[in-house]
């Protein structure tokens, strides 16, 4: 479920007011700010590989069909996954306000802070060899519609939950991340979804076998 789809363009509209394995540690320096610019940047031959922060959003239209973007560029190509994208670290930019501001650069629409619900927290080492995610999935609170289309990143469509185990999905959206989801869907028209942190670790010279471990779970209302 990664993006690649860079904040930098920044957003037309004002900004909205005032989730038990072992593993080796490596140091991290006092002052996070840095920490969070320094793993944006590409790694070096042999060196650590870079922790990105991103975010994923979770549209519905009044029918429950998700928003759902075919990627027309690398990586994940060619796959469906949400719309979403990375954190402008270097400006200190909130999880909410990534979420937001991507909605409305790919979706065109304005989602209030107070209707982005933090569903999941998704944390993925090594994914296909070459950096660690940090993924925050927000479920946009009510219906919303958006009209079906194509754009530079790929094709903007809309589809039925039974529709997504057939889709060109990533295998670690299709095997651990969907599932979580439907599980914390909320129970009642107006109930809100739970949450759940999940920790993936990708094994492998390009991280295909994946194994998880879910951390947290609140039941969804």
């Amino acid at each position: 479920m990664r993006e690649l789809h860079d904040p930098e363009r920044g957003l037309n509209s004002p900004p909205d007011p005032p989730s038990g394995r072992s593993a080796s540690r490596r140091s991290i320096p006092s002052n996070m700010a840095e920490y969070a610019v320094n793993a944006a940047k590409p790694s070096t031959p042999g060196g650590p590989l870079p922790y990105r922060l991103a975010c994923l959003c979770d549209l519905r239209d009044k029918d429950g069909r998700l928003l759902l973007l075919k990627r027309a560029k690398a990586p994940n190509q060619g796959l469906v996954s949400p719309i979403g994208g990375k954190l402008d670290v270097e400006h200190g930019e909130s999880p909410a306000r990534c979420a937001q501001r991507e909605i409305e650069e790919e979706a065109g629409i304005h989602v209030p802070l107070d209707r982005l619900h933090l569903t999941g927290l998704i944390s993925e080492s090594s994914f296909e060899g070459k950096g660690h995610w940090l993924l925050f999935y927000y479920r946009v609170l009510g219906p919303v519609w958006v009209e079906p289309r194509d754009m530079p990143e790929g094709r903007l469509d809309w589809f039925r939950r039974d529709q997504i185990e057939s889709l060109p999905i990533p295998e670690s959206d299709r095997k651990i991340i969907w599932p979580l989801v439907w599980k914390h869907e909320p129970l009642r028209e107006g109930g809100r979804p739970g949450y759940f942190a999940v920790h993936i670790e990708c094994v492998g010279d390009r991280g295909q076998t994946l194994t998880w471990n879910v951390q947290q779970e609140t039941p969804a209302l």
